[in-house]
């Protein structure tokens, strides 16, 4: 992996200084050589991880699908064409990170496999309140709402209440469902992912942007994610009043974006995280954005990606 980063960081500096032919041949030369040694070093900083055979389902090629840098700012970033699995950008693709309510979306799967009946009244108890991180929530203790409006809530609002009550009520409890996400995770080839919550407040729920790619590609194939993930907004009747809730993604509502599956999440440990798939020049491509610092980060890496994507010339491939 080493030297295909040093050869790719190479091959960018290359089609740089032929870009900029007004460049001399030596500055041009410098540059290359700082943007090698920028990559190592990144490299570098990521958190280390155990080596792992990757499943033969995977069929992720190395990023060459386009020429230039999408200058993104988050840690560690995967973009891919869903369909044909090529990596079309990766920067730290394999750091091992919180990913916060991106975990979510597995709950959600589990919740789904399981074939609960979705008009079943829950209720959410003190047992649902956040007690690690004092997180609030408009779902007050006492709430009964059926099983699919608590779903949507957790996957379109990310209320951690929400998420906490539908592990509550599977079978067995909250340790059974937190064992059934890890047995899915495993399921569907995911080798860096460990879950220990339903609702990502605890920074042990990790992954890295190469399983997450994997894992909202398995979460698309769920109608009830697809809609929940990217519904603007929704109103719910609690206690006797209309509440409005939000999407905590605000590109489902930018006119730009055709966004079929969408996930937010945030924790001090995680930073700011999104994935996505959506459909970009004309392909269903996998977004993930771990460890963006800032509010707006993770928001301008998305649109900058996506600028990218549609402005890409094919790169030519060496015979």
């Amino acid at each position: 992996m080493g030297k295909l980063l040093r050869s790719a960081a190479l091959a960018a500096a290359a089609i740089m200084a032929m870009a900029f032919s007004t460049i001399p041949a030596a500055q041009a030369a410098k540059e290359s050589r700082a943007s090698a040694k920028k990559h190592q070093s990144a490299r570098k900083k990521a958190p280390a991880r155990k080596p792992a055979a990757r499943p033969a389902v995977r069929r992720h090629r190395p990023a060459q699908a386009a020429a230039g840098d999408p200058m993104v700012r988050s840690a560690s970033v995967l973009v891919a064409d869903q369909s044909s699995g090529e990596v079309l950008f990766e920067k730290n693709p394999d750091a091992v990170l919180p990913i916060a309510s991106i975990t979510k979306l597995m709950t959600a799967m589990v919740v789904l496999d399981a074939g609960l009946d979705s008009r079943e009244p829950l209720a959410v108890t003190e047992e649902d309140v956040d007690t690690l991180r004092g997180s609030g929530s408009r779902l007050a203790v006492g709430t009964v709402l059926p099983r699919a409006e608590l779903l949507r809530l957790a996957l379109m609002s990310s209320e951690n209440r929400a998420a906490h009550a539908l592990s509550r009520h599977y079978p067995g409890g909250t340790a059974a469902f937190v064992a059934a996400m890890n047995r899915k995770a495993a399921a569907i080839g995911l080798t860096d992912t460990r879950f220990s919550d339903p609702t990502g407040l605890a920074a042990s729920n990790v992954s890295s942007a190469r399983d997450l790619v994997e894992m909202v590609g398995a979460a698309a194939r769920y109608p009830a994610v697809r809609e929940f993930t990217t519904t603007a907004s929704y109103t719910v009747e609690l206690n006797g009043r209309v509440r409005e809730f939000r999407n905590t993604n605000v590109l489902v509502r930018n006119s730009d974006w055709e966004i079929r599956v969408s996930k937010t999440g945030y924790i001090n440990e995680a930073g700011r995280c999104l994935v996505m798939l959506a459909q970009l020049a004309g392909r269903p491509v996998i977004i993930v954005l771990l460890d963006s610092w800032g509010k707006f980060t993770r928001i301008g890496d998305a649109n900058r990606i996506r600028r990218w994507v549609e402005n890409a010339q094919p790169a030519s491939r060496a015979g």
